[in-house]
């Protein structure tokens, strides 16, 4: 059931409620975040108003709109109109002058996010671009699953390579020879647990490496 009131230090204003803006209100509301969500459709509005805190019909092109709804009181807000980068500039530009401090906003296009963030969008992100690049990678039949941290850095989880089995970290010389870090070992039916020096590798086995993406992906591609 949906809160009524709240209290603007810890909460976020999620403007749209497509399938992006949608999950993060679910996300937020999940963990027990309190969430004011606004939308121009009623219908999506209405199906979210038992599942977050506060939500609204409005136009969130607006400023006058959103100086009635509060706007201004929040710490964050997320911008997730990504269909129309008109309405998209609008929102974000009219936040920034409200004095949201933090805004993150959905960008369809690398031109579309440096002008959010020429603007003052404090995070661009580009939900459609980061998906299709992590599908890519798990595509290679060796990635298990694939996380960007910076585009210098990533996270990834496989099964052990061959050149892994039946050694130690330590033996295997992995941040030496490879330039990864295994931070993560799952054997068998347990639970993932951290890798040490001492933690040795056995067939079947799944870890999660860590390190720049060309040496994740080259040690994913190792047989033996």
């Amino acid at each position: 059931m949906a809160k009524n009131k709240i209290n603007h230090d810890d909460a976020v204003l999620v403007i749209g409620l497509g399938r992006f803006g949608g999950a993060i209100a679910t996300e937020l509301a999940r963990t027990d975040r309190e969430v004011l969500a606004i939308d121009s459709g009623l219908d999506r509005v209405q199906r979210f108003s038992t599942i977050v805190t506060h939500a609204v019909a409005a136009d969130v092109t607006d400023i006058d709109a959103l100086r009635q709804i509060g706007a201004e009181a929040f710490g964050t807000a997320v911008v997730a109109v990504g269909s129309s980068v008109e309405a998209s500039v609008l929102i974000t530009a009219n936040l920034v002058e409200l004095g949201v401090p933090n805004i993150w906003a959905k960008a369809i296009s690398k031109s579309h996010g440096m002008i959010l963030t020429k603007i003052g969008a404090s995070h661009v992100i580009q939900p459609e671009q980061e998906a299709g690049e992590r599908v890519a990678h798990l595509l290679s039949d060796q990635l298990l699953d694939y996380t960007e941290v910076e585009p210098t850095f990533v996270m990834a989880r496989m099964f052990a390579p061959g050149v892994l089995i039946g050694k130690t970290l330590a033996e295997a010389g992995t941040r030496r020879d490879y330039r990864i870090t295994v931070v993560g070992v799952k054997s068998g039916g347990a639970d993932f647990t951290y890798a040490t020096a001492d933690t040795a590798i056995h067939e079947s086995d799944q870890i999660i490496v860590a390190g720049r993406p060309e040496d994740v992906d080259a040690f994913a591609k190792l047989k033996s």
